[in-house]
């Protein structure tokens, strides 16, 4: 075969692309391999394939897609983990004469896909699963707006992952960071697949969490129940409102920064490179007027997290509800005008400086009297320790510190001298674990009997939760301390001897977050092998005050049989408190979208045509992107709704539900 013909066949692609001289990179692809084959086995064994793709994959189901959202996201934690491990391993023992078990190539790859892995697809999943769950159940609604577009958007999601594991195996992913700065990200720099995979990655994935945040931002706004006005909602319901407006006004831009990017490699434009009139400063002021707002995605539905927990767990109503509903709105407006901070170094001026470090101050004031409010309700409560609590409680400690680190930062003198410090990496890890990963496992321990019906197992969960809290100081005081040492981020090797025990203690502390990881998976399996002697609820398990709660555990398909009528901002408890009562009659067979495959095939069919772009295979992208099209059209007059519960289930449903209610004493 010519070489013409081949290129125009495989395009980039050679027997050279699959690194089989990275040892590193054939253990974990074989390690891959008979994990994945045993769970394919394990599946055919069971025969599950066909309820899989029945009642999973093709489902339009709110609840389920919010799991499958979150299941992502755990596996995707373990991915982006076992980098930070590699990463302080390396830097543990690469002193001196001894180069480490990562040269630099790899370590650049390893050191930008954890960043995109860990922002992308550990917490974006699981910050907009939680969501999904939870938010058509707390303003009374059966489902989201867009019921079909939910199941794309997830797979879109999926369909990103899918490229980045890819470039495990495949090619390379990138080495320039996971924010991809010009002119490094260009095809001068970078001239191999690496920044293709995360361009692409990045699209696919970013289409699912645009169309996920237009839908939530529907429902929210159309379909609360009666009575519910905006300041009757609860808070989570609150902070999923402003994410998603937030979602929808910032994705665009990344977006639209990637596709400029984009041709430049492609096509050969020169919006971002050194030469010929372009800026490569566009291309950081673009990337974090979407990267800044990007942080307080991830960040302000865990305060929703823990407003409903620690108003649940004292037992009081939140105090300063209103307070909480607008320090959320003017975090939502000044999270646009902090995003310069990020490069005070690049030489603004005094003026300029000036402005976008006051602005960085003044956005700790709303987020610092969120905590005065959880303080507040805490105050003379009821406060009972359960595991969402001292989550919450353990938040509350870590994030302060991460937010006066912030305030430092903030300070343009203090900033030049520690922005390419590891003090930064220390300050960023502060706010994201100690905010956002700690806000996801507070809710999936709160939440989880809501979803499955029964409590997950305590022990294993506070093996988890110490290992987490203590492992993180152990990790990241170190990088404190040597960030103020001068040492710089993103270094593989090191000469001075002195500095080793620093980073010693830091792997040890990584050591301890992946107990704690092992132990929330073995949390898991526990409660399910333990489940019905954890089942011993009715409904509501911690005496939640918000509507969620009035369905039964897990909610059936459609969620609620009458759409609830909202009295009061705790609704839930205004219910139990009245003892209103549930009709007894009156059911009607309810109309439920039904499920599709069309937006696994989508996804798919843009998986593939992701992966023909990164490797220049003209056809298969043209052949993929028509039948994209194509089953899109197809899909979209032929899709079917007409679907209905029958009137008996849901009686029998209702009638079971009342029961556990009265034996409640509710």
């Amino acid at each position: 075969m010519s070489d013409t013909l081949t290129k125009l066949i495989f395009g980039r692609l050679t027997l050279e692309s699959f690194p089989i001289h990275e040892p590193i990179i054939v253990m974990t692809f074989i390690a891959v391999a008979i994990g994945g084959a045993a769970v394919l086995a394990a599946l055919t064994y069971f025969k599950l394939w066909g309820y899989l793709w029945k009642e999973w994959f093709t489902t339009v189901d709110h609840k389920r897609i919010g799991i499958m959202y979150m299941i992502l996201g755990i596996v995707m934690l373990l991915r982006g983990f076992a980098d930070a491990v590699m990463m302080r391993s390396q830097q543990a023992i690469a002193f001196g004469q001894n180069e480490g078990f990562l040269n630099a190539h790899h370590y650049d790859q390893v050191f930008t896909a954890h960043g995109v892995i860990m922002i992308f697809f550990v917490a974006m999943p699981l910050v907009t699963g939680l969501m999904n769950f939870i938010v058509p159940l707390q303003i009374g609604a059966r489902d989201v707006s867009f019921p079909f577009l939910n199941n794309f958007s997830f797979w879109m999601t999926a369909s990103g992952v899918v490229i980045v594991m890819a470039s495990l195996f495949v090619g390379e992913f990138a080495r320039t960071g996971w924010l991809a700065f010009a002119p490094l990200s260009g095809l001068d720099y970078s001239p191999d697949v690496g920044v293709d995979y995360y361009i692409w990655a990045l699209q696919l994935a970013g289409v699912g969490t645009l169309l996920s945040g237009v839908n939530l931002i529907a429902t929210i706004v159309k379909m609360r129940a009666p009575g519910m006005g905006l300041m009757k909602m609860p808070i989570f319901t609150w902070s999923a409102l402003v994410t998603n407006i937030l979602i929808v006004a910032a994705f665009p831009v990344l977006t639209a920064v990637l596709a400029l990017l984009s041709l430049d490699r492609y096509v050969g434009t020169n919006f971002f490179t050194n030469t010929l009139g372009g800026n490569p400063m566009m291309y950081v002021n673009m990337i974090w007027i979407w990267g800044h707002p990007e942080v307080y995605i991830l960040i302000l539905p865990a305060f929703g997290v823990f407003s409903e927990i620690v108003s649940t767990f004292s037992g009081k109503r939140l105090f300063g509800y209103t307070s909480m509903v607008y320090a959320l709105l003017v975090i939502t407006i000044l999270s646009y005008l902090v995003w310069l901070h990020h490069f005070f170094t690049m030489g603004s001026g005094a003026s300029v400086n000036s402005f976008f470090g006051i602005t960085t101050m003044i956005i700790s004031i709303p987020t610092g009297a969120k905590i005065f409010n959880w303080l507040f309700t805490m105050y003379r409560g009821r406060i009972r320790y359960e595991l969402p609590m001292m989550w919450a409680i353990a938040f509350m400690l870590t994030f302060t510190v991460g937010g006066m680190t912030g305030v430092l930062l903030a300070v343009p003198p203090a900033d030049f001298v520690l922005h390419n410090s590891l003090f930064l990496v220390a300050h960023f890890h502060n706010v994201i674990i100690g905010g956002v990963v700690f806000g996801m496992f507070a809710g999936i321990n709160y939440w989880f009997p809501k979803a499955f019906g029964f409590k997950l197992d305590k022990k294993w969960g506070l093996v988890s939760f110490w290992c987490w809290f203590v492992g993180f100081w152990v990790a990241f005081t170190p990088l404190y301390v040597l960030g103020l040492m001068g040492i710089t981020r993103r270094l593989r090797h090191f000469d001075d001897p002195s500095l080793q025990i620093w980073f010693v203690i830091a792997a040890v502390g990584a050591a301890i977050i992946a107990v704690g990881i092992a132990a929330f998976l073995v949390q898991i399996a526990v409660s399910i092998m333990n489940r019905d002697k954890l089942r011993d609820f009715t409904g509501d398990p911690w005496g939640g005050r918000s509507l969620e709660w009035a369905t039964s555990s897990p909610p059936p398909d459609y969620n609620f049989a009458f759409t609830p009528v909202v009295h009061d901002m705790d609704a839930w408890y205004d219910m139990k408190s009245h003892k209103y009562a549930r009709p007894k009659e009156g059911f009607t067979a309810i109309h439920m979208p039904s499920n599709t495959w069309a937006g696994i095939v989508l996804a798919g069919l843009s998986t593939v045509f992701g992966l023909a772009m990164v490797w220049y295979i003209w056809w298969l992208a043209a052949l993929s992107f028509v039948a994209v099209i194509g089953v899109a059209i197809f899909h979209t007059f032929n899709y079917n709704r007409d679907f209905h519960i029958p009137v008996e289930e849901v009686i029998e449903t209702e009638r079971q539900r009342t029961a556990d209610l009265q034996a409640a004493g509710a």
